[in-house]
């Protein structure tokens, strides 16, 4: 395994937010990590309405349209199902080497800070968790309840970070897809992964 190749887990929700998702992907192939993908039948619905995509069943047929989709990269893609339990990601024996779950429903939230793991995303969540690896959520939503906020904070608590999709406005962003990167760049930071996404504070 080449040394600086690392195995992100991404999991992808029914909140809206699918372009950051997209984005994230791309940028982790492009930095050469193993993504491994899985996403949710909301997430499926949710693609459809903000990027008029359809994300397919099969996790084969998923694996061949997205790495069309990507152009060339130099990382690893593979995609399972949400009902996979043998799934690298499901077992504390081989977690890989942090998770992203973005966008991340208050459904899927509350599920993880409960400790419920009855698909492969909240299952995948809970493990990195137990195994003290790095767990990143991305929550879209507003506001939030005082039950969104308990839950997060009990994460926060459990080790994991809490990464709402708020853009900063200070590198003048010209476009949607300037808004984006701002927060692709804080959960790539937070995956020690390199990239020249945006200009950071304090840089000319």
């Amino acid at each position: 395994m080449e040394p600086n190749l690392k195995t992100i887990t991404l999991a992808i929700t029914g909140a809206s937010g699918l372009p950051y998702s997209m984005r994230l992907l791309e940028c982790l192939l492009a930095s050469g990590q193993r993504v491994h993908l899985v996403y949710s039948q909301a997430a499926q619905i949710v693609a459809k309405q903000e990027l008029d995509f359809t994300l397919p069943n099969r996790p084969q047929d998923a694996e061949k349209l997205l790495g069309e989709c990507m152009g060339e990269f130099s990382g690893e893609l593979r995609v399972f199902g949400r009902d996979d339990w043998y799934a690298p990601m499901a077992s504390g024996s081989n977690p890989g080497d942090a998770m992203v779950v973005c966008p991340c429903t208050m459904c899927t939230l509350g599920k993880i800070a409960s400790g419920i793991g009855d698909d492969l995303i909240t299952r995948a969540a809970d493990v990195m968790l137990k195994e003290k690896r790095p767990l990143i959520l991305v929550p879209r939503e507003t506001p939030f309840s005082v039950i969104h906020l308990e839950n997060m904070l009990k994460l926060s608590r459990a080790g994991a970070v809490i990464l709402p999709p708020n853009p900063g406005f200070y590198h003048h962003p010209q476009s949607v897809r300037d808004v984006v990167d701002f927060v692709v760049a804080r959960i790539l930071d937070h995956l020690g992964v390199e990239h020249a996404l945006v200009k950071r504070w304090g840089e000319g």
